[in-house]
């Protein structure tokens, strides 16, 4: 098998591959590397790759396949890591020149379960400074480009987890979301993202240590969930890293989901809901005709009763600004930026300068709650919800939004209406592609479910990646 044939693979053939010793976990990275070789200098998806490490790593778990030792079930596969997420001994930077010679004593808890499995860690990946941006800009590394067109942003805040995934450089990547930032890449990329239900993927020390200004924020927000190219191996990255832990006190203290079986099943007769704005917000016309299309498949070839309908909350952009501000260190930050504030990102140091009150605050909580109650009771009557994952196409990487949707002036945080508000209300979330725009640009369907109701997120997804075969499209640069 050559190398660009390897790299095709999805992590479950090839984890299947390398335990019947068809493919070494060796031959499996060396295809890796040379692919981040051959385009890391046009992506920029890593920002501290690592080859050595990743060689040692195949070369230990080919000696143990070799023996005849049991391995876990991503035994041999490459993954990628978001430099938000902590990694015991490799470099987190976080985007910030704060943390530029950062190393973690500890690995994030997903690392942990991931490694534990078998999993070979290629580096980690690009984001902005904290993650405070839906794109992939930041003071220290240079911007990380959109593998379906390299003037364009590829999202974020994981941008480089999913320019690494789209690029063909791994078949798994992990992504955090505290406002859609597993989604909004997977959307832009073409790819699969999944936020499970909060409290389903533990997080620790990300959002639990205090030790570290900026590194540990968003906790009633933050998600930790995969990137993938199909829905299966989303289900099986979930299988690791998905489960309660008592470093994180909102994690599930259960083990309800067959994961690997979740993908499985018939969506006949399920009542869905679908929301093209809303109710309000700008929708890039592009954009509402392909997930238009995308719902009617629901209907016309999936067997489900679709109805156009609003859960009728109004737009809680300021609210979700307000909590994000409420769960940063701001004391900390503020600190810090008395001596980096010159080297920060504009948007970061303007949140930073803004004068915060506790009844913006205290409003912004009330606020959160209304959304919540608003969205279970609507949910009452459907078991899904089927939306635009983002108000436009990608965008050139140059600016960190768009200014006008659909003829209509936008604040920074419009084009992202559809991903922040499930953050609020904590519910299970995917995006998957949904079709492509004229010029060739990826645009993803948003796929919400009830409250805990992952399983049928997963099983959604992939009916519909089943009836699209949207995963074997590939980007243009890589057919060069």
């Amino acid at each position: 098998m050559n190398h660009q044939d390897i790299l095709n693979l999805d992590a479950i053939t090839l984890a299947a591959h390398i335990r019947d010793k068809s493919l070494s976990p060796v031959e499996v990275v060396t295809a890796s590397l040379e692919r981040m070789d051959l385009l890391e200098p046009e992506l920029h998806a890593f920002c501290t790759p690592t080859p050595d490490l990743a060689m040692a790593q195949a070369k230990a778990i080919e000696q143990k396949i070799l023996r005849g030792e049991e391995v876990g079930p991503l035994a041999g596969v490459p993954v990628a890591i978001k430099d938000l997420i902590s990694t015991a001994g490799i470099k987190t930077v976080s985007g910030s020149w704060i943390y530029e010679n950062f190393i973690p004593d500890e690995d994030d808890i997903t690392v942990e379960r991931l490694k534990a499995a078998g999993a070979i860690i290629l580096g980690k990946t690009n984001a902005p400074e904290f993650g405070y941006s839906g794109t992939g800009h930041n003071p220290v590394f240079p911007t990380t480009r959109n593998p379906w067109n390299t003037d364009l942003t590829p999202g974020g805040s994981s941008a480089g987890s999913a320019a690494a995934l789209a690029a063909r450089m791994c078949p798994l990547a992990l992504g955090s979301d505290g406002g859609g930032s597993v989604r909004i890449p997977a959307a832009h990329s073409g790819l699969f993202g999944m936020k499970a239900s909060m409290g389903r993927v533990p997080l620790y020390p990300g959002c639990r240590d205090e030790r570290y200004p900026g590194l540990s924020s968003w906790e009633s927000l933050e998600h930790i969930g995969p990137l993938t190219r199909t829905v299966a191996d989303a289900a099986l990255m979930l299988s690791v890293i998905a489960g309660p832990d008592p470093r994180d006190r909102h994690s599930i203290p259960t083990r309800d989901i067959d994961w690997l079986n979740a993908t499985q099943g018939s969506l006949k007769g399920l009542r869905i809901a679908f929301s093209a704005d809303w109710g309000y917000a700008a929708v890039d016309p592009q954009v509402r005709e392909i997930v238009a299309k995308a719902v009617r498949v629901f209907e016309r070839e999936l067997g489900c009763s679709v109805v156009e309908a609003h859960p009728g909350f109004s737009d809680p952009k300021e609210t979700f600004a307000a909590l994000v501000a409420q769960e940063t260190d701001l004391t900390g930050m503020r600190k810090l930026m008395e001596s980096y504030g010159d080297r920060m990102s504009p948007h970061l140091v303007a949140m930073l300068n803004t004068d915060w009150t506790a009844e913006m605050f205290t409003d912004a909580n009330m606020k959160r709650k209304e959304v919540v109650n608003k969205m279970w009771r609507f949910m009452q009557g459907y078991d899904l919800l089927l939306t635009p994952t983002l108000a436009t196409p990608p965008f050139p990487i140059d600016i960190e939004s768009p200014a006008m949707i659909d003829g209509r002036s936008v604040t920074p945080a419009e084009w992202l209406a559809f991903v922040f508000p499930i953050n609020l209300t904590g519910q299970p979330a995917a995006s998957v592609p949904a079709g492509f725009t004229a010029d060739g640009l990826p645009v993803g369907l948003q796929i919400v479910g009830r409250h805990l109701d992952d399983a049928l997120v997963l099983r959604a997804s992939a009916a519909f990646e089943k009836v699209c075969g949207w995963q074997h499209r590939l980007p243009p640069m890589l057919s060069r």
